[in-house]
């Protein structure tokens, strides 16, 4: 089997080296971590790159990358916090419109990336989705000031907390 993997990653190699790629390979190890709460998935996947550094994503209940590490411990604390700031959120009765809000900004990301890649947008429309974006954010804002703050196990990585 490690002999016909072998054999077509470097057939992928050739036909990206092809197209002007510059490309690595080596073996690595890559981990699927699975969870589930009160009836939710979550699930997680790293892999070691070549420099022994580790990249996570959260896989479900929506796709995410998260973080690169320095460590297997880093990767599984973060895992930890993440899976408490869970089963917290889990107990909220939004938690499945929460669900369905980033499911549809990742479906938008996606149709914006088409968009780009596939039409010629004049300078206008692109100021108008701009326009939209900016208004989302501030709605983040004004929703994250008039919240009460309930997990504390890290801080923040986006939103700013010296509100």
């Amino acid at each position: 089997m490690r002999k016909y993997v072998n054999a077509e990653a470097m057939q992928h190699a050739m036909k990206l080296l092809q197209l002007g790629a510059k490309v690595q390979q080596f073996n690595g190890k890559m981990c699927f971590v699975e969870f589930e709460i009160n009836g939710h998935k979550l699930e997680y996947a790293y892999n070691i790159n070549r420099k022994n550094k580790y990249f996570l994503e959260r896989i479900k209940p929506y796709p995410l990358p998260l973080k690169v590490f320095e460590s297997e411990k880093d990767v599984i604390e973060l895992i930890k916090i993440d899976m408490e700031q869970y089963k917290d959120a889990m107990k909220s009765k939004n938690i499945d419109e929460f669900i369905e809000i980033t499911t549809e900004i990742n479906i938008i990301q996606k149709k914006f990336e088409d968009l780009f890649l596939y039409y010629n947008i004049s300078k206008e429309k692109a100021d108008e989705m701009k326009e939209h974006i900016f208004k989302i954010d501030e709605i983040i804002n004004e929703i994250q000031k008039e919240s009460k703050r309930v997990n504390f196990l890290k801080e923040p990585d986006n939103l700013k907390t010296e509100i």
